[in-house]
């Protein structure tokens, strides 16, 4: 994570793991991390299909849940029966944020490039003018799964501001 070169997909998917791996102390109490692991591979099989979407692209994010439906549609379809109702499940699961593990998964897929920004000195925020007005948006979602993951994640923010990697506003 030196700023060289964007990750590649099976680098973000072993990434969000050993996240949900080193930061399951903080996950709720009694959280599945097999779940959350197991949502967070589905969730990116899907992006991988339906291509990412990078969060403050609000022109891709109009379309984003369209793609992606189509995209786990035709890969579960791939499987049996059985295993393409678990697949679809874990990932309405992960997408509606509707249990504890749905909600840290999530909270850890939007940590991850916040993380890889604040340690890039600004990353992706810099090249697309990014502010932290918009980060914090996904420090609500984050808080959601995990509260002190969300503490963390807003200093941060606050600290990327400070030295001038992110804008303000």
């Amino acid at each position: 994570m030196d700023g060289s070169r964007r990750e590649n997909d099976a680098e973000h998917s072993w990434y969000l793991g050993m996240l949900a791996m080193t930061l399951a102390e903080h996950a709720p109490p009694g959280t599945d991390l097999n779940r959350v692991v197991a949502m967070l591979l589905v969730h990116d099989i899907v992006e991988i299909d339906a291509g990412d979407t990078f969060i403050y692209d609000d022109d891709m994010l109009a379309t984003q849940a369209e793609r992606e439906r189509a995209a786990a549609d035709r890969i579960f379809g791939l499987l049996p029966a059985e295993q393409a109702k678990t697949m679809h499940a874990l990932w309405d699961e992960f997408e509606e944020r509707r249990t504890p593990e749905a909600r840290f998964a999530k909270a850890l897929d939007r940590i991850a490039p916040l993380i890889a920004n604040h340690r890039t000195d600004g990353g992706t925020w810099q090249l697309y003018k990014v502010t932290a007005v918009q980060v914090m948006r996904n420090v609500k979602i984050i808080e959601e799964g995990s509260p002190g993951l969300a503490a963390y994640a807003a200093r941060l923010v606050e600290q990327s501001v400070r030295q001038g990697h992110l804008a303000a506003s």
